[in-house]
């Protein structure tokens, strides 16, 4: 069985630079099919979803090719496909944005409910209600979704909660529809944003970019564009709170510091001195860590859910008592067994919903099992700051949105190996 072994107790001390972003790479990657061309995508991330995503849009009749490291090009000239393959539409959430794509440059969809990480109910729910708004017709048969749209026309969608792959499917459906839509209660995640600038790079007229309302006047056709990916927030994240948990003093470099406010203000506030440039973090942990009360996950700018795992496992070896509320996922607390086998004092209570933490001087060794992306990633923080010598078992998930990580921590300076 393949694992990641981590030998911890070494304080990360060296320089990483900071992949492409999985969750901005994905949707846009759908947003391809509305250009009938060729565009080409720079610092792409050579994770598995990603490549999972490039094997679906061939199979729709996409030319998808690497022209070196992080570069992609995709030419969606000749899509001749509707029905999105169930071997690897069941692998990963994003493959529901294929939805707005495929309506607006086919007319139609089919696809099986969406994969990725058990991490709790992700409904599609709102996906299904915007795009129903914009004349979509959706029934279902054996766990699949037969969607048609005989010609997407504008419409006001109004959101009751925040959603970022309902607010990508509407933007992805409605910039070539006939009229104007204007989408309400938009998710303002950077993942929205990045996908919308990549759309209006390529001819689409969306106005409100970053706010709650967006704003789109539907064009006749996109035309083809080259477009650089943003950093990855979350990568930068969890090496941030790896640096933390080793009490190290390191640098990130290619970071989205722009789009980490709430992070580094919430790292702060826990006695990290951290010194921020354009693009790029130094983090000095050396003093050690205080914990945290009440700390919640919410959507963008709050602090992010896809960073909670990591921070939990930070605030495990913080001097004095902490808790989390997670406001997001029901079943983000899943790395926590996992972390009791390292020894981590760590309670839930109000439902599962928080996560009360007793700081402890240091983690022991253990082999311990992934469940999920982040959880996975949590625990290879938790290895780097253990006694002995930790094995990670199912590192796939941990591959789904790390290009390498493994190659990063040890670019840090700790004792990594892939088995």
């Amino acid at each position: 069985m393949e694992y990641i072994e981590i030998e911890g107790g070494i304080p990360l001390c060296k320089s990483v630079a900071i992949q492409g972003s999985k969750n901005v790479a994905l949707p846009i990657f759908a947003a391809t099919l509305l250009i009938q061309g060729t565009c080409v995508i720079h610092n792409c991330p050579r994770i598995i979803d990603l490549l999972y995503m490039i094997q679906l849009l061939r199979g729709l009749g996409c030319e998808v090719v690497w022209l070196n490291q992080d570069t992609v090009l995709v030419n969606a000239s000749c899509v001749n496909g509707i029905e999105v393959s169930d071997v690897y539409a069941k692998k990963m959430r994003s493959s529901v944005t294929l939805m707005g794509a495929l309506l607006a440059r086919m007319g139609q969809a089919i696809l099986p409910y969406p994969g990725g990480c058990v991490i709790g109910d992700r409904p599609i729910d709102l996906h299904l209600f915007a795009l129903s708004k914009m004349g979509t017709i959706c029934h279902e048969k054996d766990r699949r979704l037969f969607l048609e749209a005989t010609r997407l026309k504008g419409a006001h969608i109004s959101f009751c909660t925040k959603s970022v792959g309902a607010t990508q499917n509407a933007v992805l459906a409605s910039v070539l529809a006939e009229g104007v839509t204007v989408i309400e209660g938009a998710s303002i995640e950077p993942e929205v944003v990045s996908l919308c600038r990549f759309l209006n790079a390529a001819g689409a007229r969306i106005s409100g970019v970053g706010e709650e309302k967006i704003i789109i006047h539907g064009v006749k056709q996109l035309h083809e564009v080259e477009y650089v990916i943003d950093a990855d927030r979350i990568v930068a994240g969890t090496y941030l709170f790896a640096i933390c948990a080793t009490k190290g003093s390191a640098v990130l470099q290619k970071a989205p510091v722009h789009q980490m406010g709430t992070v580094i203000d919430t790292v702060k506030k826990m006695g990290v001195r951290i010194h921020t440039e354009t693009d790029q973090i130094l983090v000095d942990a050396t003093n050690g860590l205080k914990p945290l009360q009440d700390i919640k996950t919410s959507e963008y700018p709050g602090f992010p859910t896809d960073l909670q795992s990591c921070l939990l496992t930070t605030l495990c070896l913080a001097a004095g008592e902490s808790s989390i509320t997670e406001t997001i996922f029901e079943k983000r607390f899943r790395v926590v067994p996992e972390l009791q086998k390292m020894g981590a004092k760590i309670s839930i209570e109000n439902h599962g919903r928080t996560a009360l933490v007793c700081g402890i001087p240091h983690f022991v060794a253990a082999d311990v099992t992934a469940k999920e992306l982040r959880g996975g990633a949590a625990l290879c923080i938790a290895a780097l700051a253990a006694d002995g010598v930790t094995r990670i078992y199912q590192r796939q998930y941990i591959e789904r949105g790390y290009e390498d990580i493994a190659r990063d921590l040890k670019c840090l300076g700790g004792m990594v190996r892939e088995r």
